[in-house]
């Protein structure tokens, strides 16, 4: 056992996250955190890594234990590159060396002992190469190249983004090979490639890895247990994510139909009681061992274990989109469109047709110009050469992945009203359906979170006569029951889809077109991701071959 969470209880601003939560982590285990939004689990991470106290309860370390930790929001004391940062996971080592550095330069005085110093400088050299100090460098390259990050790792990394911080700090964490790895949503701010060398990466990983993630299918890849946290328990199920479903599926079915049977059993029992009294009282005289027979049978109900109802259909977002008008049967056309952004080629004779009914993805590494393409469609950019345009009575509803908040001040509701015209009433009950109950709909923008603002704009979506679908990684920031229940609206979706995502669960469950941009060309094929991606492996080789 590596780590072991015993009875801990957490509370934050008055509001209990868990109480007497425990779970055990053994040596080299892959262990993912599930659960909704806001049910715990970065705290969880949190107080394993130390970065939060448990009000109660204990967590223990198996002795020596080194932890990583990667929060979603990572931060730095002192100015460095990006180069540096990751440089730094090896903080004894650099150490070590410039120890030997110091004593190569006493040795290069004539009047130095020299063989005091070689015997130093042999055991200096002697653990360098034990923990193979000699391959920090290429170590720092495997790691560059498989996160992407060469195109930043030199600049300062207080002027990079927030996905380029957490991609260099997940690469600091993954360097510096802690014995227990705590990472909480890897996958955000990664494109395709980067998420399967990370998968890759950590399947080979020598330490225990708990992952906070939403991505189904990392999770499948990577992880060998389950850890669900739901309404503040946790519970630990064996096996990959689709695994987990399944079983969790049939434990529900169990527990509903136990529950079921002592809901009977406790029917039949208080009516026993009712109908002992009934006797005890009609006897003459009253009947003291029928009243005590129902005192017995009374403390005996009082002391069973009641099963608790489980939650068979949560909360959930409930999506249907509106009926609309169907466009013309050409929904969108691009022929030999060129876009450049100062020196840099995004588009280069890209050409593209989406026809009426059309389930369609775009995919590629990030800055390839996926976004690119759509903000051409909405005509927030316009080409350099080619053609770019709708077809007819096309009524477009873009998810762009970044929601502008044009007043931060504004309540949630009032936004929602300014693009669907309903009375304050009905509007409540249409936010509901979206998880918004109650006083939430008076909350702030400002104080929306990242899956809040999504769901607030699909809200204002579904309730719109549009007929074309753009989506701009539609399930960044959802919760996988949320990801679950937009798949299951836009499968009802009566009109076209055209999105970007990297969401490889999400673009194989509902896209039968796949636009692959890479390097300013754009290749489509006629089938979901993952036959795309072995399609594009096919021609990257015969190219490469060439």
């Amino acid at each position: 056992m590596i780590c072991t969470v015993q009875k801990v209880s957490k509370m934050l601003g008055g509001n209990t996250i868990f109480e007497d939560l425990s779970l055990e982590i053994k040596t080299g285990d892959r262990i993912g955190v599930v659960g909704r939004n806001g049910s715990g689990k970065t705290t969880l991470l949190k107080l394993i890594a130390g970065v939060e106290q448990i009000d109660s309860g204990g967590i223990h370390f198996k002795k020596g234990t080194k932890i990583g930790y990667l929060s979603q929001i990572p931060t730095l004391e002192m100015p460095m590159t990006g180069y540096e940062v990751l440089k730094s996971a090896f903080g004894e080592l650099l150490e070590l060396e410039e120890k030997m550095k110091a004593l190569e330069a006493e040795m290069s005085d004539e009047n130095a002992d020299i063989d005091r110093l070689l015997m130093q400088y042999g055991q200096f050299q002697e653990e360098f190469i034990q923990r193979n100090g000699y391959a920090t460098e290429s170590e720092i390259e495997k790691v560059i190249n498989g996160l992407q990050l060469r195109n930043f790792i030199q600049q300062d990394f207080g002027v990079m983004s927030g996905g380029e911080q957490t991609k260099v700090m997940l690469g600091k964490l993954l360097l510096s090979q802690p014995d227990l790895l705590l990472v909480d949503e890897p996958t955000n701010h990664l494109d395709l490639f980067a998420v399967e060398w990370l998968e890759q990466y950590l399947s080979e990983y020598n330490g225990t890895v708990v992952i906070v993630s939403h991505d189904r299918a990392f999770l499948d890849s990577v992880v060998s247990k389950i850890a669900d946290l739901e309404d503040g328990e946790l519970r630990l199920y064996h096996g990959h994510y689709s695994s987990f479903v399944q079983q969790k599926e049939e434990l529900l079915l169990r527990q509903f139909q136990e529950y079921e049977e002592q809901q009977k059993k406790i029917g039949k029992m208080r009516e026993a009681i009712k109908r002992l009294r009934q006797w005890a009282n009609e006897a003459n005289p009253p009947n003291a061992g029928l009243h005590r027979q129902a005192r017995n049978m009374e403390r005996a109900l009082e002391r069973m274990e009641k099963i608790k109802k489980p939650l068979v259909d949560p909360k959930k977002m409930a999506l249907s989109f509106e009926p609309t008008e169907r466009s013309g049967k050409e929904v969108v056309v691009m022929e030999n469109v060129c876009k450049s952004f100062g020196l840099k080629k995004v588009l280069s004779e890209a050409t593209l047709h989406v026809y009426w009914k059309d389930r369609a993805a775009i995919v590629g590494p990030n800055g390839s110009g996926k976004s690119t393409i759509l903000k051409l469609l909405i005509g927030q950019l316009t080409v350099d050469e080619g053609l770019c345009k709708l077809g007819s009575n096309v009524k477009i509803g873009f998810l762009s992945q970044h929601a502008e908040m044009t007043n931060p001040k504004a309540r949630l509701i009032d936004v929602f009203r300014e693009e669907v015209s309903v009375a304050e009433g009905e509007a409540r009950h249409i936010l509901a359906k979206f998880m918004f109950y109650g006083p939430d709909v008076f909350k702030r923008l400002s104080d929306l979170s990242g899956g809040e603002r999504m769901r607030l704009r699909l809200a204002q979506l579904m309730h719109q006569d549009i007929n074309l679908l753009l989506l701009d990684e539609p399930t960044n920031h959802l919760d996988i029951e949320s990801r679950e229940v937009l798949e299951e609206a836009l499968e009802e979706f009566p009109g076209t889809i055209l999105a970007v995502s990297h969401d490889r669960y999400f673009l194989n469950k509902l896209f039968d077109r796949t636009a692959w941009l890479e390097g300013g060309n754009l290749n489509i094929f006629e089938g979901p991701f993952d036959w795309a991606r072995g399609k594009w492996a096919e021609l990257y080789q015969s190219g490469a071959n060439q």
